[in-house]
């Protein structure tokens, strides 16, 4: 009887899988590389690496592969993020840029309100500086 029991699609699959993060992703940076608020929370001259780390935290938070955890363990997210002043400005533009990245998908009204519910209460908790 197992062939009767539909599996339950994740959100991952459901908008489109891998590539449909990594063009969120790609875009989310390309707004990144230009902002002189957030460009220099990332110590590094490329930002490749850190583009790769976020794309694999949300392929895998979102349902697909664990790709992030077998490479980085649990995501710590504010420990992390903790040695950056992360105040309300940085915040917003952080989310102006990911706001370009859902904007450059199709995703349905409702698959956007519940990516965007996400990452607002992500960005939001993640203010560790008065401001």
């Amino acid at each position: 009887m197992m062939g009767d029991v539909e599996q339950e699609q994740t959100f991952y699959e459901e908008i489109g899988g891998f590539e449909t993060f990594r063009r969120i992703v790609a875009r989310f940076y390309e707004g990144v590389a230009q902002d002189e608020v957030l460009r220099p929370m990332y110590p590094e001259d490329d930002l490749g690496p850190a583009e790769e780390r976020f794309l694999h935290f949300l392929v895998q938070y979102w349902g697909g592969p664990t790709t992030y955890s077998q490479h980085r363990g649990h995501p710590r997210l504010r420990m992390r993020h903790a040695p950056f002043a992360v105040d309300s400005e940085a915040r917003d533009r952080w989310l102006h840029h990911f706001r370009a990245g859902l904007d450059s998908v199709e995703l349905t009204p409702e698959q956007d309100a519940r990516f965007w519910e996400y990452v607002t209460h992500a960005a939001n908790f993640m203010v560790n500086t008065p401001g």
